[in-house]
């Protein structure tokens, strides 16, 4: 195998766009119930740089986190 300085550089490869917009969680640890639990998204402001959602516990409803989906 050559030396690394010796080997060819990679050949320019055209830039892929995006494959996915965004991400939803399905499963986040829950701190009431101390396991990860499916979630439910919940809107919760509409704002210029973008829509900040809330992500619920489906077995008690408490908070698991959050996100900003910018559009």
């Amino acid at each position: 195998m050559p030396p690394r300085a010796n080997r060819p550089l990679r050949p320019d490869v055209p830039e892929q766009p995006g494959q996915f917009r965004s991400l939803n969680a399905t499963l986040l640890y829950c701190p009431s119930c101390r396991v990860a639990t499916p979630t439910r998204q919940r809107l919760l402001l509409v704002l210029p740089e973008g829509n900040l959602y809330e992500y619920l516990c489906q077995q008690c409803g408490a908070s698991t986190g959050s996100k900003t989906d910018n559009r």
